[in-house]
Formats: C-alpha cells, structure tokens, sequence
C-alpha cells in the first residue's frame, strides 16, 4: 500500500514538475494540444476538431439553396473512387456542372449540412476579403506595406514586406509550417491562445516579395492587417462581405484562439459543408459576380488565378493553380485533402471533404489524390 501511494505521489510530482516546465518554457499550449488532440487519439488536426475551441458564429442570411441538374445522382461513383474515398475517409464529394449540382454524395456519417473543418481553404476567403477591402478603399493596393497595420515589420527586411506578399505567400518571414512536430511555430499557433502575440515574434529573414513559400503565417498576419484596415473582425467581415450575399444555407464557424484575443485562427479553421464551400468558387469563376452583382473586383479576381512567380506556378494570390492536359484549374486546399477545385471553361466545381489526403503528408505541393479526384469526376461526366 505504501508502494502504491509512493508510486500515486511520484507520478503526482513529475506531472507537476513537467507543467511547471511548460510554463517557463512558454510551451504551456502543448497542454490543450494534450488534451484536443493527442488524448482523442489523433496526431494532428482533425476534420470536427472545431468542437473543441471557441468559435464565433458566421451567420447566413437568405439561403439560396443549388438547383439540381437535370441529370442529378444519376452517375455513380466509379471504382477508383469509391477506392480512394475509401481508403482517405472521405467524408463529402460534389460535382456541380453548370451551376447545378450533378453529383452528390456523403460517407462516414455526414450528411450535406454537417460541419466539417476548412483548414487552409479559409486562406482562399482571407485572400479574398483582402480584395474587399482594397475595393471598399480600407486597404491602397497589393503593394500597401504591412508596416501601416502593424508596426512591428517596420525594421529592416519587413519595412519591405507589403500586403501583396503576404496574400501570395513571399513574406521572406521565419515561420516554420511543420505540422506533425509539437514545437513548430505552425502547432503553437493552433493552440495558442493569444495568437496575435506569436505572429508579432516572426522576424523577416529574406527578401519579401522574393519568392513564394507556402507560409500559414502569411495569411495570419494579412487577417490581422484587415482587421487593422477595417476595424472589423474577420468573422464580421466574412459574414457581410460573402457568406450571406452568396447565400450560404448554413451558419458557420470560424476558430478564434480564445475568448480572450478574439483573433481568429485565419489560415485555418472555418466549420462548414461542401456545397457552402463551392460557393466561393463558383463566386470566383463567375469573375466576382454573383446573380448578376459584382461582389468582387473582377480585376482582382483575375490577379488572383494567375501566379505571381513564373519559378512557381501552381500559387497565386490566395489560390492554387493547376494544369492537367488542356484544363487549367484553380483550387481551394486544405489540410487532410479538403478541396473546392474549379475548371471555368468546363464550368465545373468539384468538392471532396475527408479524414485524409493519403500516406503523402507534404506540405505546400500537389498529392497525387488531387489528379485523382479530377480524372474520375470526368470520367463520371463522361459516361
């Protein structure tokens, strides 16, 4: 017995001693990493994690809810797909042709309302409320520095830095996107609960404007410089700006790091379901427009789906580019293999939704799910 209550007490000691540690090592946000993520039985972020952080709401207006096509679900998955929704986890995949919706299809419980997590598709929406902003004359141009938001890049290398660089992801900053490693800037920021304070830490290493390097850190700093621009949150300014003109049918949520900072979590980490997503494809092959009304610059729009670096083709501003054979396509990406990818000549938006991209965890580069998900929702067309 005095062996159990020995053992009880030393057990007691080290875990006090290792919080302890965590605190003075300002590593203190491993501990809600514990307990969100790791405790749940996941090594990284997860498709309905959002239930465990604050949230703000984004409400909806007047839904306008697709039409479906006269051809609606008549396809059928073909077999490499249901292979590879299988194996990935799929959770959601649509085919929408000509506005409609072709195809549908939900798996592992989920339904065409449920909420699923964006992760870096929300950059796609940061980029595009920097257009707003910029259009609504909060914000000059793309070349504006950050220096006039955020005084703390007002030194050396980040005086040059300007909001341009960080939509199209050439900060030339320090930041580390590292998923899967616990001490990575990339996992602090996502448990972090003032997120404002470790993004003002990131020092400008090389060159802004220099080169693209896929950076979640650019898009957090470029929400907090909207902020400062508008004097709006960033939830408020999705919510006016294009979750109720485009006719959302669902209210979302977007992370914030606590209730505290308020800061939403802008790389990552809005709640919603395919078809809400597709819209803000359709909004962007549609050149701005939405039911005939300019919503968006077109003139931005069409910055935005050309890359900014000839050495690096498959960015933009805000959104991935990518040629297969004589279709040029743009996407919406995140974490896990979500996905709102385009072809405006074809007039086609496809969405998968899912648990993985595969066993290639690479960061920043086309998975060869995507070429998969492309090449069977055509051959499905096709049929």
């Amino acid at each position: 017995m005095n062996f159990l209550k020995n053992l009880i007490k030393g057990i007691a000691i080290i875990f006090g001693l290792l919080i302890i540690i965590l605190y003075i090592t300002d590593t203190d946000y491993l501990i809600k990493a514990v307990r969100t993520i790791y405790l749940k039985g996941h090594t990284t972020a997860f498709l309905q994690d959002y239930k465990e952080f604050d949230n703000q709401i984004i409400k909806n207006a007047t839904p306008q809810p697709w039409p479906n096509h006269k051809d609606y679900n008549i396809a059928k998955e073909t077999e490499a797909l249901n292979d590879i929704n299988k194996s990935n986890g799929t959770v959601a995949f649509v085919i929408i042709k000509n506005d409609s919706i072709w195809f549908e299809n939900y798996y592992d419980g989920f339904s065409e309302d449920s909420k699923s997590n964006s992760f870096s598709m929300a950059k796609s929406y940061v980029s595009g409320l920097l257009g707003k902003a910029i259009q609504e004359g909060y914000i000059k141009s793309l070349n504006q520095p950050v220096c006039d938001f955020l005084p703390t890049f007002c030194e050396g290398l980040a005086a040059k830095m300007t909001v341009g660089d960080l939509s199209s992801m050439a900060s030339g900053t320090n930041w580390d996107e590292a998923y899967y490693s616990p001490l990575s800037i990339t996992t602090r920021a996502y448990f972090d609960d003032d997120l404002e304070k470790v993004m003002l830490g990131l020092k400008a290493v090389e060159q802004p404007g220099g080169k693209f390097k896929y950076s979640s850190g650019d898009t957090q700093m470029l929400a907090m410089v909207i902020e400062k621009a508008t004097g709006k949150k960033m939830y408020d300014y999705l919510t006016e700006s294009f979750w109720k003109p485009l006719g959302s049918e669902n209210q979302t949520l977007w992370q914030v790091d606590s209730e505290a900072h308020d800061l939403v979590k802008a790389y990552c980490c809005i709640a919603s379901n395919a078809k809400d997503f597709a819209r803000f494809g359709k909004l962007y092959k549609d050149h701005g427009k939405w039911k005939g009304k300019q919503i968006l610059d077109s003139s931005f729009v069409a910055k935005s789906l050309k890359p900014r670096f000839p050495e690096s083709p498959e960015y933009g501003y805000g959104w991935w580019l990518k040629r297969i054979n004589d279709k040029q396509f743009f996407m919406m990406r995140g974490h896990l293999g979500q996905y709102v990818i385009v072809e405006p000549n074809d007039n086609i938006i496809i969405v998968r939704l899912g648990h993985s991209k595969g066993s290639n965890k690479q960061v920043g580069a086309f998975t060869a799910d995507i070429s998969t998900y492309i090449e069977e929702a055509y051959n499905m067309l096709e049929e």
